[in-house]
């Protein structure tokens, strides 16, 4: 008996860190989908007025974000981006840095969940389905808790949230910027992106949570 006890705790930590995982997981896909969608940043040049604050163009404006995603993404600064002081530069770059933190988790939770349902489905069979569907429901029911936290908390003060998100990630008040950056990206922009990501999350986690749980009660009449 006291054998098995390290591998129940085992097993109880691995559907834990599953079920953690799914919120992370889908996060970090709609960020990353964000911080490429140029649509995205378009759509709050033209809502703000972006052109108008700045002199930029809606051309210029297009070529800066065009090398925004470019340098985020390889580390390559090109020359729409010597418009930014040093320090929206050094800003940038803890950006870059916190943009890869965030590729790094989405892989590494979409590598967990493969894994973890692959090697589950290798060792259970067919015994490990009703496992996973609890487990997809558990993991969509903890990312919609904790989104509606956050999404209440931006629809109530988002410049608190917003504040608290930079002081969290970022040393003391180097992203307290004047300049380019913080016209063109205002923080009206970054509301926007917040709420429809967390919509979008919301979205797909219901997606997730109502086929675990169409799998969950389906099993539970067929026992009785």
């Amino acid at each position: 008996m006291a054998e098995k006890r390290p591998l129940k705790f085992l097993g109880a930590l691995g559907v834990g860190i599953f079920i953690l995982c799914i919120p992370i997981f889908l996060v970090t896909s709609n960020l990353r989908w964000a911080v490429n969608e140029v649509h995205l940043y378009e759509y709050g040049f033209g809502k703000y007025d972006v052109s108008e604050e700045t002199g930029l163009s809606d051309g210029e404006l297009l070529e800066v974000a065009q090398e925004l995603i470019h340098y985020v993404n390889t580390g390559e600064w090109g020359e729409d981006l010597e418009i930014f002081n040093e320090r929206e530069v050094a800003h940038l770059k803890d950006v870059k840095g916190l943009i890869e933190l965030c590729y790094h988790l989405q892989e590494a939770t979409f590598g967990y969940l493969i894994a973890f349902t692959l090697g589950g489905f290798f060792w259970q069979r067919k015994r490990f389905a009703p496992s996973l569907a609890r487990m997809m429901a558990g993991g969509s029911i903890l990312t919609i808790a904790l989104l509606l936290v956050v999404g209440i908390a931006a629809l109530v003060n988002f410049q608190w949230l917003f504040g608290a998100f930079h002081r969290l990630f970022f040393s003391g008040d180097s992203w307290i910027l004047s300049g380019y950056l913080p016209r063109i990206f205002t923080e009206g922009f970054f509301s926007d992106a917040a709420l429809l990501i967390i919509g979008a999350v919301v979205v797909e986690a219901l997606v997730i949570g109502a086929i675990g749980g169409f799998f969950v009660l389906r099993g539970r009449r067929a026992r009785g």
